[in-house]
């Protein structure tokens, strides 16, 4: 079994993940192999809360060009978790409130 922090390697900051936080659902890169239950363990660790559900996607490459070469970005798995009412991620926590 990996660490939390094998696990979980960043948190998505997109517009679509913080309209998401409304719903109490955080949106994470994860480790290739990693299962549903590790993930909610290492949340649950990493952030002291109680995960309700863990949504997994794989985010599929984008064709990009430099110059004349094309080339596809990574592929990576992402993972959508939501965690009990009442309950927040302090990370995106302080992200919401440096926007008013």
């Amino acid at each position: 079994m990996k660490s939390a922090y094998e696990v979980i390697i960043r948190p998505v900051i997109s517009e679509a993940s913080f309209d998401l936080m409304a719903q109490n659902k955080y949106t994470f890169e994860v480790a290739r192999q990693a299962p549903k239950e590790e993930i909610r363990d290492a949340v649950e660790k990493l952030f002291n809360v109680h995960v309700k559900k863990v949504n997994t996607m794989w985010v599929k490459p984008k064709t990009k060009r430099v110059r004349y070469v094309a080339g596809k970005t990574r592929t990576w798995k992402k993972a959508i978790v939501t965690i009990a009412d009442g309950e927040q991620i302090e990370i995106f926590a302080n992200q919401e409130s440096d926007e008013d």
